[in-house]
């Protein structure tokens, strides 16, 4: 049933597409924003972006990963030096906790290497199917859609899913975009959210998107 308790019609997948392919012209490259040198740590850095800006990440991790470069050396880490490293992106207790988990686990666990597949990243602690996807997308070369709060706003506003769960969010995307674009699609809604299609103040007028929106609060705002 795609999008969630629809049948998917010719007219409905046409308009996907549309959305998909005035995205590529809008947004031609796609990256992802939160600044990395390898998996691990892209690894930390989304585990440090929930409920925080990637701008505001970028600023810690430099300093954080001098102090831990590998996960051998955080899973050893003193909390009260790795709360302070990272306050600034908030919730720094939960998170600290959260990396000090994940860096035993893929030390203990996996030799020090970030595994590469949904099941094994979904064990380590902090890490649940949006970090994932961002791992097997971004570094790993495997098909993931990210469902984040932008994406779960674009699927919502462009009526892709009518679902406001993000697992089912990434089913139905998942369902109506061939596999080869889940990542692709997913990043540009994600970016098209971020800058263009504001939670409070979308900026209609400047969308590339704007004749195949529906959405009913595209000219009241």
């Amino acid at each position: 049933m795609i999008p969630t308790n629809r049948r998917k019609t010719g007219s409905s997948s046409r308009r996907a597409e549309k959305i998909a392919v005035q995205l590529r012209q809008a947004i031609p490259e796609v990256r992802i924003e939160l600044a990395h040198r390898s998996p691990w740590e892209l690894l930390v850095a989304t585990i440090l972006s929930a409920q925080c800006t990637d701008q505001r990440v970028n600023q810690v991790t430099p300093a954080l990963f001098q102090r831990y470069p590998t996960p051998q050396s955080l899973a050893k880490s003193e909390t009260v030096d790795l709360e302070a490293l990272i306050k600034p992106t908030g919730f720094y207790k939960s998170k600290a906790k959260n990396l000090v988990g994940c860096a035993q686990a893929v030390s203990n666990r996996f030799g020090g290497h970030v595994p590469n597949t949904m099941d094994e990243l979904t064990s380590i602690p902090g890490v649940g199917r949006k970090t994932a996807n961002v791992l097997l997308g971004g570094v790993f070369g495997k098909p993931g859609v990210v469902v984040d709060t932008h994406v779960k706003r674009m699927a919502n506003r462009l009526d892709l899913s009518r679902s406001q769960s993000p697992e089912q969010i990434e089913r139905d995307l998942q369902a109506i975009y061939p596999q080869v674009e889940w990542t692709d699609i997913s990043q540009r809604l994600l970016l098209h959210g971020r800058y263009v299609c504001l939670a409070r103040k979308p900026r209609c007028r400047a969308c590339p998107i704007s004749d195949v929106c529906e959405w009913e609060g595209k000219l009241t705002r």
